[in-house]
């Protein structure tokens, strides 16, 4: 068997502890939440490992979005990408899928099937489940690969792939991989789609576009385990015995001459293997680009002040259970990305051995074995010898420990958002006209309460995007009713609303000044991107008002679907909601530019867009002297 080398999502190692975070913003992350009223989620466990910090995340909200069409996607993460400072890979993926769900409790999905209602947890719909019980199966039975770099974290009797250099306790997280978590691209199956990949060497992106299972079958070994009797697969703590002294292998041949006998309650059952080649999607490569840049130490903006994105078609794939995550890895280039298992620093008694640690010599300018005895390897809080006299004699008397930990050098990170469905083109959108979507990002609170996530914006339009004459927008947000109840906002405590209602026109032409006016025009008197009258009593009001108080739109949902409209009418439109336009800097407004298709169909200048800044001047100093009684 050939080994596998250290992997992308594992290029190097870091100098100090990586502690940092990623966070989808839209699509709306979960960080492993579902409807929890506290700020922090209740079960760190329940889908996936993020490794975030327990703040984050959204509680679920349904979505649903249309073939072909544009989303924007957006997180933070929390140290550099893109930058000379590390090495940072992104990886995004989704997957759809009939067993796919939220659930409808904080728990965990249980591992033993007899935990669950019929005794299959695949259809127990009391749990959210991404990966389903049978990849997981094949998880922890599964050899780990040997190949990998491991530090000189203690791998001894785990030996399967539950257990990594991040993980080597091999704690479950929902129905996930752990080493395929880790890992990228992956050597056996997969559930996970590729949709692109943003790293800072794009020299490797033929090797990324090549390995994906878009376009590469994978192959593995298949054990009989999942056709025996439910109370045996049920006995986890056997299984992991047993699969620990006898795992599936990872090659054809040792595939075929795989058995092994499992024992239960005075009955013996026969392990056997099966090589089984998994197709690839038959879709195409995921694309590779490079990490956009943000800064060390900040869960915020990018370059410009604007967030990090990128822009996702929504494929063919039609299916009410769908699913995206991210994976962040930060690393530096202390030593070569392709590090593999000989750099191990533990020799094959699983004792420490100094010798097979990565040896830092060729970075700090010394010799590899002054090195190894100053303590200049990578290992687990390492004393290092940092001074020499006048003579170059080390000063053995001044010794420093290192605050080291290596199963957090080459660490990823993961987010995953709550389920959304996708689904075919109305009657009538040609196949080949362009969708946006418009959404609101953010939830309930102020800068602090919702922080690592962020106030209410309208996504992707929140400054002035250009969209053509004749495309498709699909106005649609979702939101919860369950944020705490002390976090600020209008309305009802602990709710997400929002509305559209045009703003009124600018009082001055100076180009820099805000959005407009902060009071709505009349909607009988304005249409929004040449929308119906009806349409805009249902943006104005969050949905058709059924009675009750309507004032701040409690009365009605946190999520809100007008559908899929066309955009016929150029011109410049300044939207604001309602109801969240207080506390702090809160200001949920929105710009949409419809840019004529025909010189004829171009609307009137307005004045904003006057490139004379002077007379723009001009015009807001006589305005104001008029207002003062001065003129």
């Amino acid at each position: 068997m050939t080994s596998w080398t250290l992997s992308a999502l594992l290029v190097s190692v870091l100098v100090v502890a990586s502690y940092a975070d990623v966070y989808m913003q839209n699509m709306r992350g979960s960080n492993n939440r579902l409807n929890g009223k506290g700020r922090d989620r209740q079960n760190a466990n329940r889908l996936f490992d993020s490794q975030n910090n327990a703040r984050g995340g959204y509680n679920a909200g349904g979505l649903i979005y249309y073939e072909g069409s544009k989303v924007v996607l957006e997180w933070t993460n929390q140290h550099q990408c893109g930058g000379d400072n590390n090495n940072c890979e992104l990886v995004v993926q989704y997957m759809c899928s009939d067993k796919l769900r939220n659930g409808i409790t904080e728990k965990t999905i249980p591992q033993k099937l007899t935990d669950c209602e019929k005794d299959d947890c695949d259809t127990d719909l009391e749990y959210g489940m991404h990966e389903d019980h049978a990849y997981y199966e094949h998880c922890y039975t599964r050899k780990r690969n040997h190949g990998l770099y491991t530090a000189d974290q203690d791998m001894n009797n785990r030996a399967t792939a539950r257990h990594t250099r991040q993980d080597n306790g091999g704690t479950r997280y929902g129905y996930e991989c752990p080493e395929e978590r880790d890992y990228y691209p992956y050597f056996g199956p997969t559930p996970w789609k590729d949709i692109v990949v943003m790293t800072g060497n794009t020299a490797r992106c033929p090797y990324y576009k090549a390995e994906s299972q878009n376009v590469k079958a994978r192959s593995h070994c298949v054990s009989n385990v999942h056709d025996l009797p439910k109370e045996v697969r049920s006995d986890t703590n056997n299984l992991n015995n047993h699969f620990k002294k006898y795992p599936v292998p990872q090659t054809e041949e040792e595939c075929q001459d795989y058995a092994s006998t499992l024992k239960k309650d005075g009955q013996t059952y026969e392990i056997t293997g099966e090589w089984k080649t998994e197709a690839a999607y038959g879709i195409p490569a995921p694309d590779c680009i490079q990490s956009p840049y943000s800064r060390d130490n900040h869960l915020g903006n990018g370059k410009g002040g604007q967030p990090n994105r990128y822009e996702w078609t929504i494929p063919n794939e039609i299916h009410d259970q769908c699913t995206l995550r991210i994976r962040y890895n930060i690393s530096t280039g202390e030593f070569p990305w392709e590090t593999d298992f000989k750099s191990n620093g533990r020799n094959r008694g699983n004792q420490p051995c100094k010798a097979c640690a990565v040896n830092l010599g060729d970075q700090l300018g010394i010799d590899e074995w002054d090195a190894q005895d100053r303590g200049y390897i990578l290992t687990g809080n390492p004393d290092i010898l940092p001074l020499t006299d006048e003579k170059g004699d080390v000063e053995e008397k001044f010794e420093l420990k290192l605050a080291v930990n290596t199963d957090q050098y080459g660490r990823t990170f993961e987010d995953r958002s709550h389920m959304f469905a996708i689904r075919e083109r109305p009657a009538g959108v040609p196949a080949n006209a362009v969708i946006h979507n418009l959404e609101v990002k953010g939830k309930r609170g102020n800068i602090v309460q919702t922080f690592p996530a962020t106030e209410y914006d309208f996504h992707h339009f929140s400054t002035c995007q250009e969209v053509k004459q004749g495309d498709y927008i699909h106005v649609h947000w979702t939101g919860s009713d369950d944020n705490p109840n002390n976090n600020a906002g209008q309305g009802e405590a602990g709710t997400d609303r929002s509305n559209i209602v045009l703003l009124e026109d600018k009082v001055y032409s100076y180009p820099s000044t805000n959005f407009g006016r902060s009071y709505p025009k009349n909607i009988s008197k304005a249409s929004f991107l040449g929308f119906s009258y009806e349409d805009a009593q249902l943006l104005a009001m969050a949905g058709p008002h059924t009675g009750g108080d309507i004032e701040e739109l409690d009365e009605n949902g946190p999520s809100f679907d007008l559908g899929i409209r066309k955009m016929d009418k150029p011109g410049i439109y300044r939207f604001l909601c309602t109801r969240n336009n207080n506390f702090t800097n809160r200001g949920q407004k929105g710009c949409i530019k419809v840019v004529a298709s025909a010189a004829g169909d171009a609307p009137e200048k307005f004045p904003e867009e006057s490139n004379d800044v002077n007379d723009a001047l001009k015009t807001v100093e006589a305005e104001m002297m008029k207002d003062l009684n001065m003129s």
